[in-house]
Order: structure tokens, then sequence, then C-alpha cells
């Protein structure tokens, strides 16, 4: 069974100073740190040379809101925390930290998953975002997560409305060494069709489509997005299997209004978080959390995060861990 995640073996050498954990973990962890540092600090802040009274409570909603949590996700948080504080009748700040990391892991976590595409041949994912997002760089460092794991890979080149797109992503199928489907001028929906016919034919594992980036606001584009995913199911039954929608870690609150608009128009089966470094604050990805509860009872289940990316590199996009996340948000 091919996954997603599976990870290249390291030299023995690595193994025996390092270990085979810490190998892959430290690195990763690290750049996720010092991609979020601006929120951790301001946090960590917040528990420095003080009590735990009513003022620590306004600092901490303060400092919640600026990491872009959001007015639902931030009254949530601070809910539990003041029950759990209750409840156990703490008095040092740094115990309050460490219960507000452990509740932020709670609220995330649900974000966690895998992608089997071994469940359907061609496995068909279709991706999408606006501009600017990192949606075609994510493509192309999907397509190299997925050859390393051994499963063949096609693209297709399906945004053909941006004219550097079509180079950009050839130039991630040559790096992989993998097939890619395009047109000088075509319709991104037969772009689409021809890939996943063609995947057929060559006996491909996997087809990744790329889709123009576009605003949510944009609605004959967004209708051009649905147009797309009928015509993929009629070149196969149940495609796409996954419906990933690119969003870039900088963008707040805005992160959160486009989840929604695109999985109303899309149905999206997952989330890809870009761009969590320099500036980002990261803590959209609680609102997305939250929302995901209330999505959860409407559409059975939540929407995974199965991607987080904190730069441009092949090994800065990895799989979504809730507790890797809040050690580097809170600790």
């Amino acid at each position: 069974m091919f996954s997603l995640f599976k990870k290249k073996d390291l030299s023995a050498t690595k193994q025996e100073v390092l270990g085979k954990e810490d190998a892959q973990a430290l690195p990763w962890v690290k750049r996720l740190a010092q991609g979020l540092k601006k929120t951790s600090s301001n946090l960590a802040q917040v528990f420095v040379g003080t009590q735990i009274d009513e003022a620590l409570f306004e600092q901490l909603e303060e400092a919640l809101l600026l990491s872009d949590a959001g007015v639902k996700a931030t009254d949530y948080l601070l809910k539990e925390l003041q029950a759990q504080v209750k409840k156990h009748g703490l008095v040092d700040p740094k115990a309050v930290k460490a219960l507000l990391s452990e509740s932020m892991c709670r609220l995330l976590t649900p974000l966690e998953g895998k992608m089997d595409f071994s469940r359907a041949s061609p496995f068909v994912i279709m991706v999408a975002g606006v501009n600017g997002a990192g949606k075609t760089t994510s493509v192309g460092k999907l397509t190299r997560f997925i050859s390393d794991s051994g499963a063949s890979v096609l693209l297709a080149a399906a945004d053909t409305f941006r004219a550097a797109a079509k180079e950009q992503l050839q130039s991630w199928a040559t790096q992989s060494a993998v097939d890619i489907i395009s047109q000088a001028q075509g319709d991104p929906a037969a772009v689409s069709f021809d890939a996943v016919s063609a995947a057929k034919a060559r006996g491909r594992d996997v087809v990744l489509i790329d889709t123009a980036g576009r605003l949510p606001t944009q609605l004959h584009l967004m209708q051009e997005l649905q147009k797309i995913k009928r015509v993929i199911q009629k070149a196969q039954a149940l495609a796409p299997h996954e419906t990933l929608l690119v969003i870039d870690g900088n963008t707040g609150q805005n992160a959160l209004t486009q989840v929604k608009a695109f999985d109303e128009a899309l149905d999206l089966t997952g989330l890809i978080v870009t761009k969590l470094d320099g500036t980002a604050k990261g803590g959209a990805i609680a609102s997305i959390a939250l929302w995901g509860l209330e999505r959860a009872v409407s559409k059975g289940g939540a929407l995974p995060v199965y991607f987080i990316g904190v730069g441009e590199k092949l090994e800065d996009l990895q799989a979504f861990n809730a507790q890797e996340f809040c050690d580097a948000l809170l600790n």
C-alpha cells in the first residue's frame, strides 16, 4: 500500500548519532518553531513575571487574537483554560501555559489526517487555491513526496489562466522525472480530462491536477472549478478522490473565509497550509479547527490539514502533526 508519508531511509551513521526518529524530526521542528517565532514569543511573554488573575487572561486573549486565532477560537480556549485552572486550583503561570498547550493540541488533533492514495487507480487529486498561496509549488512538492513513496505520478497543468504556471509545473515535473499533460491554450476542464485518461492508459498511480488560482468572490471562476470537478468525474467515476485547498498561513482570518467558500463550492477533503515562516502568525489554524468541529456535524467529518509548509525547499513541506505544532507555538 502506498503511503504519502513514507520517509526515505537514513544512513546507518546518522541513525547511530541521532537516532532514526530524531534525524527526521529535529530539523523540521526547528524550522517550524522558527516560522512561528513571532506568535510563540508574544504568547510566552504573557506568562513571564505575572500571577494568575484577570489581567493574565486579558493579556492572553490579546496575544491569541494577535496570532489570528480569531474571536471564537480565542473564547473557546480561554473558557476551557479558566475551567481547568479553577478545577486544579493552579497558582503557577507556567502551569497555565502548559494547560494552554494541551488545550490547543486537543483542538488541533482532529486536523491530523493521512492520505491513502492506494484506494483508487489512478488516484486523482485536484488542488485549488487563491493566487499567491503557493499552490503550484505545493503541487510540485507533493509530486516528489508521492514519487519517493514508490507511486508513479502524472501532472495536469490545468492552470491555463496564469502564463507562467505551465512552465513552473513543467520544472517540477522535470525535477521529479514525471509526465505532465498540458495544452497551449486549452480549457482547464479538458486538460484535466485528458490527464486522467492518459493516467489510465499509461498505468499511472496518481494524477495531480493544478488549477488556476482565484478568489472565492469570483463566481464565474469558482463555477469553472466546479466544471473541472464534474468533467474529472466523467473521466473516472468517484474522482477526484481528494480535493485540496492551499492556503497562505500569513492571511490570518481570511484563511478561514477562503476555506468556507471553497468548501461550499467544492466539498473539500483536505488542506495544505503554506508559508508558516517569517511573519506567519499561525493562529488561524485554531479557527479552522474550531470551524471543523461544526463541519464534522454537518458533513460527517473534520477537514484535515494534510501538510504544512515553512519554506521553499522540498523538505519544508511536511505532514501536519498537532503536537509538533503546539510545541513550536507554545514551548
